[in-house]
């Protein structure tokens, strides 16, 4: 895909960098990226604060992070690219590639499709979404960005003993359904997800710096959790989540052997390579996916069910949510637009229909995702 060009916006700039400046002032971030194109042009791109507060780093344009959830629409396009060839189809039943994988509702296993776990509405759950006695911090459920050398069979093993949340395909909730979904889409391909993510996505749109392994150390931004001042995670870290269990990270688990490929949470990418991304699904697919697919990830795929991490007015396409109602939701972003985060701090949304991509990445866990700063740049950018 050609390399987005730059046409800066004076007035975009003069909304959105005070934003960033507040944030890094007031210690809540330690370093951002971000950008933010229009019509296919880079109207702003600002790099700002430190990639490593210790050492005295600075934050770069082209700096590397934990992508954590922003790892969600990158698979889910090497799947939808999968769907395409024929090589699986959404509808399968997950047994056909995982076949010990039937976690049971009330004492019984019942279908879960690989729809139902691209959707989130397969009846799975994360560990940071249950209070500390719940049955996958009980089990030791991995959420794709904790112990270090975990491997698939043993993850879905687990996952499996916890059983179901509901039924598969009657509610919503955010879960581990992408991890699953990578483990299916190895049995299916006979290539590890790495690989098809490579094959089907980055090498075809050039995202160098995006991966399940980190294409440059030096480059990658260190990781840090709400402060002020912002504070270094060390080998562990567990960040407060509402009233639940909290957010359990172990930022080095991506250079230890035998982890998981985390189809929810494990790859690492830079905000320009993001940004590529979306771009190339907001303009029909970019080659990764046709144009009806690549439409199809921002539209609403789970009817009425309540999103519950974002709150009513929003539905959830293929890869992020979909603003349905703002007046409902109380959020700034128009009706159709499409959008997600991630808790090592990011958060990006497409606006379809005004020619708009967003993309918000900081090594601050949770401020870049779902504090002030993600708040304020998102409506900024939505009104600029």
């Amino acid at each position: 895909m050609a390399e987005i060009k730059e046409r800066p916006d004076s007035a975009l700039a003069a909304a959105l960098d005070p934003i960033v400046d507040a944030a890094l002032s007031e210690g809540r971030v330690a370093g951002a990226v971000l950008l933010v194109a229009k019509d296919g042009e880079l109207a702003y791109a600002r790099a700002a604060g430190h990639a490593d507060l210790e050492t005295g780093r600075p934050m770069q344009r082209d700096a590397i992070f934990r992508a954590s959830s922003l790892t969600k629409p990158l698979v889910t396009a090497a799947v939808l690219a999968l769907v395409e060839a024929g090589v699986v189809g959404l509808d399968d039943p997950v047994i056909r590639y995982l076949p010990e994988f039937q976690p049971r509702w009330q004492g019984e296993p019942l279908t879960i499709t690989l729809r139902h776990l691209i959707t989130h509405t397969a009846g799975l759950s994360y560990g940071f979404m249950q209070p500390v006695d719940g049955p996958y911090l009980q089990l030791g459920v991995s959420d794709g960005m904790d112990q270090p050398g975990l491997g698939f069979p043993e993850e879905l093993k687990r996952i499996t003993e916890a059983g179901l949340f509901f039924p598969p395909g009657v509610a919503w909730l955010y879960s581990v359904g992408m991890d699953v979904l990578g483990a299916a889409v190895e049995q299916a391909t006979g290539k590890s997800l790495p690989e098809v993510v490579r094959e089907r996505v980055t090498d075809k749109l050039g995202l160098a710096d995006t991966g399940f392994s980190v294409s440059d150390k030096a480059r990658l931004a260190r990781p840090y959790a709400d402060g002020p001042p912002p504070q270094p995670m060390g080998a562990t870290h567990t960040v407060p989540f509402a009233e639940l269990s909290g957010i359990k990270f172990a930022p080095d688990r991506i250079f230890t052997p035998g982890s998981f490929p985390s189809g929810g949470a494990g790859m690492v990418c830079s905000a320009p390579d993001f940004l590529t991304f979306l771009e190339a699904i907001r303009t029909g697919g970019g080659g990764v996916v046709g144009p009806e697919t690549a439409s199809a990830m921002m539209t609403n795929q789970t009817g009425s069910h309540a999103i519950v991490t974002s709150g009513p007015g929003w539905g959830f396409g293929f890869g992020g949510a979909v603003m349905l109602d703002p007046a409902a939701s109380g959020s700034p972003l128009p009706a159709g637009a499409w959008m997600w985060g991630g808790v090592y701090g990011h958060s990006w949304f497409v606006d379809p229909a005004g020619g708009k991509s967003v993309v918000l990445m900081t090594n601050t866990s949770t401020e870049g995702m779902s504090g002030r700063l993600s708040q304020e740049v998102f409506a900024a950018a939505a009104a600029g």
